[in-house]
């Protein structure tokens, strides 16, 4: 499997690694099939992302998908932190190989689950749907009948 020199120099040099303890927001996120696990932790003030930190126990996709994410959204604005994509991630990486573009996924996941955190924690109402993987019946109305 070849990997970009962006890829292997964020999973050789990962940024932003490490567990925050005064974190505003956590989120972690978890992939039963390949076993990956990310725990993401936001800082913020004024509504912008002035600190980030992660803690990944996964492959190096996963490990360099967490440490360009963090990278992507720190001083951002926690709306446009929830903009970020995996296909983004993916992108800034220089490219995943396709068997690894759920650990892409997940660093999304774990950015969403930290945002929508830090908004329970803080009383900061939002729309559910933001942060709803369109699986769950509670955000979508399936039309299903009884």
């Amino acid at each position: 499997m070849l990997y970009s020199e962006k890829v292997m120099d964020h999973f050789q040099n990962p940024r932003n690694v490490g567990k925050m303890e005064d974190a505003d927001g956590i989120g972690e996120v978890g992939n039963a099939v390949c076993g990956d696990i990310m725990k993401m932790y936001i800082k913020v003030k004024d509504g912008i992302i002035t600190d980030v930190k992660f803690n990944t126990f996964g492959c190096g996709s996963a490990i360099a998908t967490s440490s360009m994410a963090t990278e992507m959204i720190k001083g951002k604005p926690i709306e446009e932190a929830l903009q970020l994509s995996n296909k983004a991630v993916a992108e800034a990486l220089d490219g995943l190989p396709p068997v690894k573009m759920h650990c892409s996924v997940l660093a999304e996941e774990a950015v969403r689950a930290a945002v929508k955190d830090y908004y329970d924690k803080h009383g900061i109402a939002y729309d559910p749907a933001q942060f709803c993987a369109g699986d769950c019946a509670h955000c979508h109305d399936h039309g299903e009948k009884e």
